[in-house]
């Protein structure tokens, strides 16, 4: 299922269950549940008033008992705990991992301090992305990233078949998946002072983008400062049989104020920081240029390439590229995926990616490409919506300001 349709979908199960209506949304929904894989706290969900759904091969929940307007909001104003546990954690070992996975992805690994992460995209032979994914260098000889549930088998397939032909050439890199493991998610203002209460680490000296090991609530811990909202948080990797009595203390120790979140809430989390969902905003067929992620290719990089595509990065880089993500507001009913944006000529000049309502901003947004030289903030557009013009105009992404921890 694609992240765009997480928001409706939720908004449609909504409906259906509150008229009464639960075995027209257990066959359209839940028919295949039977092969759905689950995550540990799958009954914790359930048992908590979890709307399961089928998304990436799992059985996830996309609601719970608040609507995904009140989830969202709640995270902006106190917390929210996401189960993640879908999502993919590998560790790279050996003391040629670095290179190794140079070879595959935009980023610096080298440059990074141990301890410390940053956002990157694999990329193909030309330049197209193949994921994003979060990567820390714990040590010089330890990487640790987490890739998306959906793209696993390809990721994984594509990382084998790159470590094989490495290792063949005597490179000393070898990996683990961590499928003994869980992920939570806490994200929002009280996600430190909460989860402070769990671990005798300080962690205020704990900054946006740095991972730390330790013991949480007694067990022992992969913890990295980051998330997918734009508000301050976390992202735990727990021993599995750990997971459910960890979310349970998340919840007790915030005294109500951190609710359980599901996917529909986390889209609308996600687009309002301006952030790419892979399979809508990001594709083998769209560059880390064009998706705006320039940022994230690193200096010496950009000036010694060593990556699959970068020939066709680094042209990009120089000449700039033929498209552009840009973010929208619109009028009218919300834009969806694949809506056409038009100049106000009437010519298309490219389509929308993501979009719905924003409950902070009690606005219509959307991201979505288009040429170059039109994505500007300011320009005036037209979105076509059910065959209907509509106006729009680029803004200036996060739509809603982010809330990182960095220091002063």
């Amino acid at each position: 299922m694609r992240g765009a349709g997480l928001w409706q979908l939720g908004q449609s199960i909504t409906r259906r269950v509150a008229q009464g209506d639960k075995k027209a949304v257990a066959r359209r929904y839940f028919a295949s549940e039977a092969e759905l894989k689950r995550t540990v706290l799958y009954d914790f969900h359930v048992a908590n008033g979890g709307k399961m759904v089928p998304f990436a091969g799992w059985g996830m929940p996309i609601q719970y008992k608040d609507s995904i307007m009140d989830s969202t909001l709640n995270c902006r104003q106190n917390g929210s705990l996401f189960d993640v546990s879908h999502m993919c954690g590998l560790s790279l070992k050996g003391k040629d991992s670095i290179p190794f996975l140079e070879k595959l992805v935009i980023a610096d690994v080298a440059g990074l301090a141990p301890g410390t992460g940053t956002l990157t995209v694999f990329t193909n032979e030309k330049g197209g992305s193949i994921d994003d994914s979060v990567i820390t260098k714990v040590t010089d000889d330890h990487i640790y990233l987490v890739v998306n549930a959906g793209c696993r088998d390809k990721d994984l397939a594509h990382i084998e078949e790159h470590m094989k032909a490495f290792k063949a050439k005597g490179g000393d890199v070898s990996w683990h998946i961590h499928d003994e493991r869980s992920l939570l998610a806490l994200q929002g203002p009280l996600a430190a002072p909460t989860l402070q209460h769990l671990t005798k680490e300080d962690l205020s000296k704990l900054y946006f983008g740095e991972f730390r090991i330790l013991d949480i609530n007694g067990a022992h811990c992969f913890l990295t400062r980051t998330g997918y909202t734009g508000e301050d948080g976390f992202e735990i990797s727990v021993p599995s049989e750990h997971a459910v009595d960890l979310a349970k203390a998340i919840l007790e120790k915030s005294e109500g104020k951190v609710r359980l979140t599901g996917l529909g809430a986390r889209d609308s989390l996600r687009l309002e920081a301006g952030l790419c969902l892979y399979g809508n905003d990001m594709e083998q067929h769209v560059t880390p240029v064009e998706a705006g992620l320039t940022w994230a290719i690193g200096k010496r990089r950009r000036a010694e390439g060593g990556f699959l595509g970068a020939q066709v990065i680094l042209k990009q880089l120089e000449e700039g590229p033929s498209i552009r993500r840009a973010g929208f507001i619109s009028s009218g009913p919300p834009a969806r995926s694949h809506s056409e944006i038009q100049n106000e000529k009437g010519e298309t000049i490219g389509e929308v990616t993501s979009g719905g309502f924003s409950p902070c901003l009690k606005k219509n947004i959307a991201m979505g490409y288009v040429k170059s030289g039109s994505h500007k903030a300011g320009t005036k557009v037209k979105i076509i919506v059910r065959g209907k013009a509509y106006d729009g105009t680029v803004t200036k992404m996060p739509f809603v300001p982010t809330k990182y921890y960095k220091p002063s």
